[in-house]
């Protein structure tokens, strides 16, 4: 059960983080005029080339969040299953 707590803990983490900067990237996508790859993309992790233009710089955030998130899916999977070799003993 302990687990499963955590497990869930992180994905809501990581989802929350993901999230949030991806409707601050949306908020952003008007006035950003050059970009490299996607819109989004560059509204998130910028390039360092085009320092003038305007970008979060958000990546390592955002990147943590996308580990959190699997690693709690992990924990989860992992658990399930698990359970059934706990209920058998």
């Amino acid at each position: 059960m302990k687990k499963t707590i955590i497990g869930i803990t992180f994905i809501a983490i990581g989802t929350a983080i993901c999230l949030r900067i991806i409707t601050l990237a949306s908020e952003l996508f008007p006035t950003v005029d050059v970009w490299r790859g996607t819109k989004l993309w560059f509204a998130i992790f910028g390039a360092m080339d085009l320092s003038n233009e305007q970008s979060l710089f958000l990546g390592a955030p955002f990147v943590l969040g996308v580990i959190l998130f699997f690693l709690g899916l992990l924990i989860l999977i992992v658990e399930y299953f698990n359970l059934p070799n706990k209920v058998k003993k």
